[in-house]
């Protein structure tokens, strides 16, 4: 009978500590769950789309970059706004005077669209270069995603190639397939002393590709525009 106690009380301990571990094991995969959870919100719904300037260029060159003409303090890194949701669009439906905005976000219904500002507050003339690159795509969103560069009043189309031909989609030119997730690079040559370039970037889902079906829902893209500069030797 003695015997019978012992093991009883053996199997309780042996529980309690089991229920020990489990306890522990679930608050750790709870904590984990959290802290992804907070880095997806990071990463996905906080500036789905940054513009950065060489840290070392504006000591270098004088090329400085700020988001509006009334307050041209130059900044490292500019932010966009973003949207919650984007459903596909026509370019049709986008407004004519997006490239008149000040500066700054000014996002519409279902499309994104940023303004900012370069300018040559040096004494050398600059060739810089522009790169837009792909931190991330989910559900190959960006099969059907269009980015409208203004530079001034001249405008330029990107877009992924045909899934089909592997040529540009008609009326853009072709996203770069570059390692590093460079998928646009453009040179600005000949910037000179006290020139000031004006950017508006616009991101939407063009509904009239042949690639925008119904397999893109709920994706989403992050991407970021990168400026760097060379001297021009005169």
């Amino acid at each position: 009978m003695a015997n019978e106690v012992i093991v009883t009380a053996d199997s309780l301990k042996r529980r309690q500590r089991l229920g020990r571990i489990v306890k522990t094991t679930l608050l750790i995969l709870l904590l984990s769950l959290i802290v992804l959870y907070i880095i997806l919100q990071v990463i996905y719904n906080e500036g789905k789309f940054t513009v950065t300037l060489d840290p070392n260029q504006q000591l270098r060159s004088g090329l400085a970059m700020y988001e509006s003409l009334n307050d041209p303090t130059p900044k490292r890194k500019l932010y966009a706004n973003s949207i919650k949701f984007m459903d596909n669009i026509s370019i049709k439906w986008l407004p004519d005077n997006l490239k008149d905005e000040d500066g700054g976000s000014h996002n519409g219904e279902n499309y994104i669209a940023y303004t900012f500002y370069l300018e040559n507050q040096g004494t050398e003339v600059i060739n810089y270069w522009y790169k837009v690159v792909t931190d991330d795509v989910i559900k190959n969103v960006d099969e059907a995603v269009r980015i409208e560069i203004y530079r001034n009043d001249e405008s330029k189309i990107y877009a992924k190639g045909s899934s089909t031909t592997g040529e540009a989609e008609e009326g853009t030119t072709k996203f770069r397939t570059d390692e590093d997730g460079t998928i646009i690079l453009e040179q600005r040559q000949n910037f000179n002393p006290g020139d000031v370039d004006k950017y508006t970037i616009v991101v939407w889902i063009e509904g009239d590709d042949p690639e925008c079906t119904n397999a893109l829902l709920g994706g989403e893209i992050k991407m970021h525009m990168d400026i760097t500069e060379e001297h021009v030797n005169q």
